[in-house]
């Protein structure tokens, strides 16, 4: 990628910015982040900003005018701009117009513009719940029943609809249970692992909704990021890959892991009743086809990546505390 200009939507939240690390090593000519700071935070590009040729821009994916300016500025897309599940359960329309209408317009700039390729984000939560495990990426689509899932579908298809009407190389990535620093901490629709931190920090048990028995196929940020990076660099096009650890991890052994990277061990988590918005009671992926293609396998063991999590949190809240109690002194 040395020497192109890349355009990264969602670029200062979670995912997005830990793809701008890495493409600081790259060789770009710009790097332009682009982030409605809802999810998004500036913090996340500090290092960035001082490693690489990184411009921040805050804008709506939505706001065409600006759309239209920053792709007629770029060579090379990633698209990780979205809203989380559970705000697209608690906003349905606001979902279609971010997550479907804006990537169809989107896209549709990236065909008039002349663009490279598009890296998309999409999500195994197209698959609802699979019917075969390890999942492949032929399940079919037709068991999903989340408005977000129901969004990265229709994307998934608009991207193949485009590469044969016009010729727009992309990839896709259907993430799994994507984790570490960085994740939501500050909004209404933080994580679980963020919730279960908090408790444990606190003394407290975790709170599982459900039994517990619920499997995820868990991926750290790093390795997510790394994926992005070899399918923008390959001369692979027109294609979906998992991207995922293809380890199954229950519920209740994620929040023992957590308690004993903590230090609380003996805090035995309590259940609750288990919630409707993505009712999926196991998630497992098949690695295989993006091995094989992409030569991606993920790096960063659980564990690992827990004991990173909870030092990067650490961090944040008492930087947090510190700046409240500045605001509290100031008023």
């Amino acid at each position: 990628m040395k020497g192109k200009r890349i355009l990264v939507t969602g670029g200062a939240g979670f995912i997005g910015s830990h793809i701008v690390d890495l493409l600081c090593n790259e060789g770009c000519t710009e790097i332009v982040a682009l982030d409605n700071m809802i999810r998004g935070r500036p913090e996340n590009l500090r290092r960035a900003m001082a490693r690489g040729p990184v411009r921040m821009v805050q804008g709506d994916i939505r706001d065409g005018k600006l759309m239209a300016s920053l792709v007629q500025a770029a060579d090379i897309v990633f698209h990780q701009a979205a809203l989380r599940i559970t705000h697209c359960a608690a906003e349905p329309r606001l979902a279609k117009e971010v997550m479907v209408d804006a990537t169809f317009d989107l896209l549709e700039l990236c065909v008039k513009r002349g663009i490279e390729k598009v890296i998309a984000a999409s999500s195994a939560s197209v698959y609802g719940m699979a019917e075969e495990f390890p999942t492949t990426e032929r399940q079919n689509p037709y068991d999903n029943r989340t408005l977000y899932g129901a969004a990265k579908a229709f994307n998934e298809g608009l991207l193949r609809s485009y590469k044969d009407m016009y010729g727009l190389d992309y990839v896709a990535f259907r993430y799994f249970n994507v984790y570490g620093d960085r994740m939501d901490i500050h909004g209404r629709y933080t994580e679980v692992l963020i919730r279960w931190m908090e408790r444990l920090e606190a003394g407290l048990p975790p709170i599982i909704f459900g039994d517990g028995q619920q499997t995820m196929d868990f991926i750290h940020v790093r390795d997510i990021a790394r994926a992005n990076i070899l399918a923008a660099r390959s001369r692979v096009t027109d294609d979906v890959f998992n991207v995922a650890s293809g380890t199954e991890t229950s519920l209740l052994q994620l929040a023992q892991a957590l308690a004993s990277v903590m230090g609380h061990r003996n805090l035995t988590p309590e259940f609750a009743p288990e919630r409707s918005i993505n009712p999926v009671p196991r998630r497992l992926a098949s690695t295989e086809k993006a091995e094989r293609r992409l030569g991606f396998r993920a790096t960063v063991p659980l564990e690992q990546g827990l004991a990173d999590l909870v030092r990067w949190w650490r961090v944040e809240r008492g930087s947090l505390s510190v700046s409240r109690q500045q605001e509290a002194a100031a008023s």
